[in-house]
């Protein structure tokens, strides 16, 4: 695959590498049949415990044996397996089209959306997502089978960030992403969310805390290692999207580079120990689909 481009084909057959993947599935909350194990109790396919007799209760559940033993009726409880959302969202901002080793941020982050999409479904679930700009939009309603993954594949493809159209020099916030997942997004989800974070203001945290009381939420942060370590010296152009200027590297600029980039990762970090967000960082110069079974696997 290109470093700076995608190829709709090369992201259908990346459905071979997504096996190797092994996400940790919590408990889900959702509404429909499928290949997830529900904290909603009923008639299913997994047991989950005996207990008294209550009103309402069906009576064809009844554990005879348990009764007999025990002197007082007794029923069967399972825990019904469902089916669960699960959405991939990826953010094309201007500060995603940059890389100076391996690829592209946003080419790691949609092969690492195409890998976890394909995993999705072979799980039985609905798979859908959203593309995320600032300017243009994308959403696609979760779907079962390849439909979900060949929309979400086909939308990144298409997308209108790939042209490297001028865009304003202010990069957006991550506000109308994470406000569109929060009252959008059914509970019980798998939640993706593939970017760098740039942006991430208190408003967005407020709704990734939200979004984690009732679904399961992981954010993959794409790094380019510039971005982690600013080199020891020389002088360097920079182009902003407007207009050149140099930067000369000095030990002073290379501790506040440093600092800025742990504080933000620490950020990230701070997510997962107080609200349970599964945070992972993925570097441009990664093999991606080697980097990320790892990864997934470890958390």
């Amino acid at each position: 695959m290109s470093a700076t481009h995608i190829e709709l084909s090369e992201l259908i057959a990346m459905q071979h590498q997504a096996a190797s993947l092994a996400v940790r599935r919590k408990y889900i909350r959702a509404a429909m049949s499928g290949a997830h194990v529900s904290r909603l109790r009923g008639r299913g396919m997994e047991f989950d415990e005996v207990r008294v007799y209550q009103p309402g209760d069906d009576v064809g559940s009844i554990d005879w044996k348990v009764t007999a033993r025990k002197g007082v009726t007794h029923v069967k409880l399972y825990r019904e397996e469902r089916e669960r959302p699960v959405l991939v969202c990826l953010d094309y901002r201007n500060s995603m089209f940059f890389a100076t080793q391996g690829a592209l941020k946003s080419v790691v982050a949609t092969q690492a959306a195409a890998l976890l999409a394909w995993h999705g479904i072979g799980h039985g679930d609905r798979l859908g997502g959203m593309i995320f700009s600032g300017e243009a939009h994308a959403e696609i309603k979760p779907m079962r089978g390849k439909r979900g993954v060949l929309s979400l594949l086909n939308q990144c493809n298409q997308h209108p960030a790939w042209q490297h159209t001028p865009q304003a020099a202010t990069q957006p916030s991550l506000d109308a992403l994470t406000r569109k997942l929060r009252y959008t997004s059914k509970h019980g989800s798998l939640i993706y969310i593939l970017s760098d974070f740039r942006g991430l203001t208190a408003q967005a945290t407020a709704d990734l805390a939200q979004l984690a009381r009732h679904n399961d939420v992981v954010l993959i942060s794409v790094v380019d290692k510039l971005e982690q370590t600013f080199p020891q010296s020389g002088t360097y152009p920079v182009f902003d999207g407007q207009q050149y200027f140099y930067i000369q590297a000095t030990v002073q600029l290379r501790q506040q580079w440093q600092a800025h980039f742990d504080a933000h990762q620490a950020k990230l970090d701070a997510l997962q120990i107080k609200y349970g967000i599964t945070h992972i960082t993925l570097h441009t110069d990664d093999d991606v689909t080697g980097a990320l079974a790892q990864k997934l696997r470890l958390r």
